[in-house]
């Protein structure tokens, strides 16, 4: 590494930002003029959405906003220190120490490395003493990287290498044991209390790392023998299975899933998101002791405790944790309705809407005929789209219970199918099933069995619950409601199909792939996904994928009619959103709401309704569920259904426009590294779902 992390010209001893938005452009000016980011807006886009998932203030006055960015050209670090304090959401008030890490989309594990002890680091009083007391930004910077500050004084805007961690620290990037050495027996000669522990977080870059740290710390001052996965971007080291098995608690200090969670089942377990573990350390140990003392050998892991210390399920409230399982769901159907959808679609193209009628391809299949082939994509894609209800009852239980909650899940999926529930029927099957593994883990089993728990009993148990429960008691009923709903839709037609579309084309543009824009394009396909689909049925998947095209075309249009109200790297995501629009790819227009959402996300829903109101109107049809242009022969009214999609982006285009001119300022001007070009946001997963 021949790049410093930090130098003198990325320290700011004087900050006189007055919010965390205005601190976190200031520093990142720093990085802008340094050459380590190519586009400041794009950067601070990429700050702002990390910082919407979830306040970076620390308690002990700490401020340390950071993200992964396209537009980070080496990892970095800025440092600003302020006088009066900038709200960045931690409960004990402002922060005074600002660190802003920037690394790049691909950031190497050496320098992660380096990032993940300067986490560690903030959790040490006198490395945060001497930054408040520091003079000089030499020495500032000099103290961050690891060195003696004096030595390094006259080594100011060098390209000296960083050196190593400071004394007792190290730069780790798995497990971390506290106590291995410092804990030897209590004092009566009994041996510690042993707790594993596993740390995580969004971006894996500082809080999964400070949580490590606090928790060392407070284990140390308890006499407790710690060791602690940080499952983050500098690294997975696996804790021995031993140390696990040897272990008395399980802490998981997590704001996303823990992988491979089944090593440690069993265990008596405290279940909190990352924060908790950084600033309650004490008390997760003591609820950990608690806890082992009432939990018999062999017991499964009892209710994790929420952010407040009080049982719950888990962290987060009822309606986050719901949207999370459904989400989880919905994003493993997703491949299976593009693959399975878009062969269905080129089974159309090549034989024609009777090729549904075709004779089984295993016993009918000619090389030279084209309908063969036709006749062969379409049964592959219904074979594909087979799998939609089940995949997405079975995730919906993983969501909910891990890889346990998966047989039941597909097996209530699979009968959902069977009785005719349809896409209802999948997701309360999902649900259903991952709330009986649940409770079935939280029954007191003896030792000999909780190694075939996993394995057998709760496979076993589960399915034929969510089985007896979907075939006798909620099926039928789900069923009935599902077919009710079907009947409904095809009884709209005037005006009262206009108002549907205008509702699916505002769910389809309100969030640009998240949750209610997956809703919508589930509920469309589902209605797709069966032997016969009804008309009705057809015209919803018709507007669904209208709508879902507006607004990375009007992004993309906007951008070129009137280019000076965008920034470089926005114009430079306008030219990729022309063909992500085409494609049905909703995700293209994503860096234009995260850098401007109060104009942009109005303007796109505002043109959607448009296009989902006209496509209703028009009676257009749609059998396939992706393909945006390129599937258009493949649609009912195809010149009028252009009209639409036209119709919506001109709307959507026209208010941007506006809304960007009177806003009366002009995109920042940042200068670019030479030689280099921001690329354009890349695109998520397919299905604009």
């Amino acid at each position: 590494m021949n790049t410093p992390l930090i130098t003198a010209d990325l320290v700011d001893l004087d900050l006189t930002a007055g919010t965390k938005d205005e601190a976190a452009r200031a520093l990142a000016r720093r990085m802008v003029a340094a050459g380590r980011v190519t586009d400041l807006d794009g950067f601070l886009a990429d700050v702002a959405a990390r910082e919407a998932q979830m306040p970076t203030g620390l308690e002990g006055g700490i401020g340390i906003p950071h993200c992964r960015s396209a537009h980070v050209t080496e990892p970095t670090l800025a440092f600003g220190r302020s006088t009066r304090g900038i709200d960045f959401g931690a409960a004990d008030g402002p922060a005074t120490l600002v660190f802003l890490i920037a690394a790049p989309a691909g950031a190497d594990q050496d320098h992660l490395s380096i990032l993940s002890t300067l986490a560690r680091d903030l959790m040490r009083a006198e490395f945060t003493d001497a930054l408040r007391a520091e003079t000089s930004a030499a020495r500032a910077a000099a103290l961050i990287r690891g060195e003696d500050p004096q030595a390094a004084q006259d080594a100011d805007n060098t390209d000296a290498a960083p050196g190593e961690a400071p004394a007792g620290e190290s730069q780790e990037t798995g497990a971390a044991d506290s106590g291995a050495d410092g804990v030897g027996t209590d004092g009566d000669g009994a041996e510690p209390f042993r707790i594993v522990a596993v740390t995580s977080c969004p971006t894996g870059i500082a809080h999964t790392y400070m949580a490590a740290e606090s928790l060392d710390r407070a284990a140390q001052a308890e006499g407790v023998r710690i060791q602690v996965e940080t499952q983050g971007s500098a690294g997975f080291e696996r804790l021995d299975p031993a140390v696990i098995a040897a272990a008395d608690a399980v802490i998981f200090a997590h704001d996303v899933e823990v992988r491979e969670r089944d090593r440690f089942a069993g265990k008596p377990t405290v279940d909190v998101g990352v924060k908790a573990g950084i600033n309650r350390p004490a008390e997760l140990i003591a609820e950990a002791r608690r806890r082992a003392a009432e939990t018999p050998a062999g017991t499964p892991a009892t209710a994790p405790m929420d952010r407040t210390g009080e049982p719950a399920d888990n962290g987060d409230g009822f309606g986050t944790r719901l949207r999370t399982w459904l989400m989880t769901g919905v994003s493993y159907m997703v491949p299976f309705v593009a693959a399975g959808g878009l062969m269905i679609a080129l089974g159309f193209a090549l034989g024609g809407y009777e090729i549904s009628d075709a004779p089984s391809v295993a016993d009918h299949f000619v090389w030279t005929e084209a309908h063969s082939w036709a006749a062969l994509l379409f049964q592959i894609g219904g074979a594909a789209f087979g799998f939609l209800i089940p995949v997405l009852a079975g995730y919906i239980a993983y969501g909910m219970a891990d890889r346990p909650g998966l047989v039941p899940g597909f097996v209530g999926g699979a009968i959902a199918i069977t009785i005719d529930a349809g896409f209802l029927g999948g997701l309360a099957a999902g649900l259903v099933a991952g709330a009986v593994v649940r409770a079935i883990q939280r029954v007191n089993v003896p030792a000999p069995l909780r190694g075939i728990m996993p394995v057998v009993v709760i496979p076993l148990i589960s399915s034929a619950i969510v089985g007896f429960l979907m075939f006798i008691v909620i099926g039928k009923p789900i069923a009935s409601a599902q077919s009710g709903l079907t009947d409904w839709l095809e009884g709209l037609s005037g005006s009262n199909a206009v108002l549907l579309g205008v509702l699916l084309g505002l769910m389809m543009c309100f969030d640009l792939g998240g949750p209610v824009n997956k809703v919508a394009y589930a509920f469309a396909t589902g209605g797709i996904a069966v032997a016969d689909p009804s008309d009705t049925s057809l015209k919803i998947m018709a507007t669904v994928m209208a709508a879902g095209m507006v607004p990375p075309l009007a992004m993309a249009l906007a951008t070129t009619v009137r280019g000076k109200l965008f920034t470089k790297t926005e114009k430079e995501n306008g030219k990729a959103a022309w063909v992500l629009g085409a494609s049905f790819i909703s995700e293209g227009a994503i860096p234009f709401a995260a850098a401007d959402p109060l104009r942009v996300i109005p303007s796109a829903m505002a043109g959607g309704a448009v296009t989902g109101a006209l496509t209703m109107a028009f009676d257009n049809t749609l059998r396939a569920p992706h393909g945006g242009v390129f599937v258009v022969p493949l649609i009912g009214s195809p010149f009028l259904y252009l009209i639409a999609i036209a119709a919506g982006t001109a709307v959507s285009t026209a208010l941007v426009i506006l809304l960007k001119s009177r806003r009366g300022t002009k995109p920042a001007a940042v200068p670019e590294a030479a030689g280099t070009t921001a690329p354009p946001a890349a695109a998520a997963a397919p299905a604009s779902a």
